[in-house]
């Protein structure tokens, strides 16, 4: 770390980059033998035309959701003392309104933002070097707090708090995962964690537990600098958590018929990592769950995909979509390549194991498409059979609703922001600055489109 007004001269530069052990470095790598071009793939990319849409009904609502997460220091504490706030925000966007101002000359702004209702939250966590009350660190504080923001957090009046869903979660994995690996106890690693809903005392220590001890968020807190990482991870289970929470409460007020109604929109992929990534299979068995529910009355799968704007993934397809002579724009347009675990572990993520790629970690699967306007996405497609699950294979019957999900991606794709698309847009935006925080209004949403008569319209 230089001192204030020094600068680094290129000289390090140029002894690291001739350094023999970089050199030695670059001769034992592995390097992958080849790039597969778009040419060299054409009899596994799917044309648009190929693809058919169900006889299901284009859904008239959007509903995406977002996150973002800030760090800051307090005015008083500690030297290096740090707070983060996380901030959730679901958007719903209404396509039928949209439609029909597409049929305007112009569009008026005002009237287009009224098209998206939207419900962001706020949540507040302690970081390093922060003490809360009477806890005795800052872990100890940092878990105190995930547990009462779960505890005080519901999004519908007739539905769960965040925690409810989360312990209904945590009971699945209790009762149907038993075989999982033992987790340390928080205060004391010598012991393991006891399954608990909660507040409840430890058994080996007398302290005080919490149930969502159990997602360890606690143990990615730099004791000594910024906790990005930390907060970042807490974002992203909370998204998760918020999600299933949804989608629960449409099963809680029996109003699954709705769903037929609704696309869902995630930011990122369909998975969950680091710490919490145990919640991977229990979000899987209940996605399968509620969609076996709906479908048995709406007749479809539900459409829930998340959407991947960077990474190993997307710089992958930026690649494909060049040519050997430089030349750009060689992936056909409105097609799809669907991805197989050889094509991932040989091309983007090496890997000579004989695990699937994502198996614990993911509940949908990768595929790539190229929007009509040349836009390239990498959504990832909720799975709900063990046959759509089994990425060896990748056949147009294993990506549920494909015909539907990429028709809609060419209807949403935003001119704006390149390989991105508008609801999750809006839905950053609102996390980001959250001008309505706080608004309970998904059950006057629902109202609304249970109470609506007006016939969706077919894909098209």
């Amino acid at each position: 770390m230089g001192f204030e007004g020094e600068f680094a001269s290129y000289e390090p530069l140029r002894r690291i980059l001739s350094s023999e052990k970089i050199q030695a470095l670059q001769q034992r790598m592995y390097i992958q033998p080849y790039l597969p071009s778009a040419d060299e793939i054409k009899k596994e990319i799917i044309s648009l035309k190929k693809v058919p849409q169900s006889s299901t009904l284009q859904p008239d609502y959007i509903l995406a959701i977002d996150g973002s997460h800030l760090e800051g220091q307090p005015e008083k504490g500690f030297p290096g003392s740090e707070y983060g706030i996380v901030s959730i925000a679901a958007v719903l966007i209404d396509l039928k309104k949209i439609s029909e101002m597409e049929k305007e000359e112009f569009m008026d702004p005002k009237l287009f933002r009224e098209t998206e209702i939207a419900a962001p939250e706020e949540f507040i966590f302690p970081g390093c070097n922060i003490i809360v009350d009477n806890e005795k660190d800052d872990k100890c504080s940092l878990r105190r707090f995930i547990y009462e923001q779960f505890r005080d957090y519901k999004i519908f009046k007739e539905g769960e708090t965040i925690l409810e869903t989360y312990e209904y979660l945590l009971n699945l994995k209790h009762d149907k995962y038993k075989d999982a690996r033992p987790q340390k106890n928080p205060i004391d690693d010598n012991y393991e964690l006891p399954f608990g809903l909660g507040e409840y005392d430890c058994p080996y220590t007398q302290e005080k537990l919490y149930s969502t001890d159990a997602l360890r968020l606690h143990e990615l807190m730099n004791p000594s600098g910024t906790n990005g990482e930390l907060f970042g991870q807490i974002m992203d289970t909370i998204e998760k958590l918020w999600f299933v929470n949804i989608l629960r409460w449409f099963e809680i007020t029996h109003q699954l018929k709705i769903l037929r109604r609704i696309a869902f929109v995630l930011d990122g992929p369909l998975a969950v990592f680091s710490t919490s990534s145990w919640l991977t299979k229990v979000i899987e068995y209940e996605l399968i769950r509620i969609n076996a529910s709906q479908k048995a009355i709406n007749n479809e799968d539900m459409i829930i995909l998340g959407l991947e704007k960077s990474g190993a993934f997307f710089n992958h397809f930026t690649d494909l979509d060049i040519s050997r002579e430089g030349t750009t724009d060689i992936f056909p347009r409105q097609s799809a390549f669907l991805l197989t675990d050889s094509y991932i572990k040989s091309n983007i993520i090496y890997s000579k194991s004989s695990t699937l790629y994502g198996l614990d970690t993911y509940f949908g699967r990768k595929f790539f498409y190229k929007t009509a306007s040349g836009q390239k996405i990498v959504p990832v497609l909720a799975w709900y059979t063990d046959k759509q699950k089994d990425i060896r294979t990748a056949d147009i019957d294993q990506f549920s609703r494909l015909g539907d999900v990429i028709r809609l991606l060419d209807r949403l794709v935003s001119s704006r922001y390149p390989n991105s698309i508008s609801p999750l847009i809006s839905a950053h935006a609102e996390a980001s600055i959250p001008l309505n925080l706080g608004k309970q209004l998904f059950e006057e949403i629902a109202k609304e489109i249970a109470a609506s008569n007006s016939p969706p319209k077919v894909l098209s």
